[in-house]
């Protein structure tokens, strides 16, 4: 599979976690949405985390996540502060191809 590839180019499995906002998840957030989003970039900046948001229509959010598995993908969701006070209420994980470039995935 690897010669089907354009030189420098790779995919990189990762976790794609959607994650569902409870009913009162607007009001529950805004304490807590500092802490949050602090914690998360610094996943980010890691590599941990590619890409994290919440959908602006209060429908959730989307996070990408580097992990060997789905469980411990879905640990670093349920160890957020959002899943704690309830504003993340439940998760969907699945597993994505993601195109990257060799030089931006990390060794593992």
């Amino acid at each position: 599979m690897a010669d089907e590839l354009p030189p420098g180019q790779t995919i990189e499995p990762i976790w794609v976690i959607e994650a569902a906002y409870g009913p009162d998840a607007a009001e529950r957030r805004a304490p807590v949405r500092y802490e949050h989003i602090e914690r998360l970039g610094r996943l980010r900046a890691e590599g941990t985390i590619l890409e994290v948001g919440g959908y602006l229509d209060m429908g959730g959010s989307l996070v990408l996540i580097r992990a060997d598995s789905e469980e411990e993908a879905l640990a670093i969701v349920r160890a957020d502060v959002y899943t704690r006070t309830g504003v993340w209420t439940g998760f969907r994980a699945r597993q994505l191809g993601r195109v990257a470039r060799t030089d931006e995935v990390p060794r593992r």
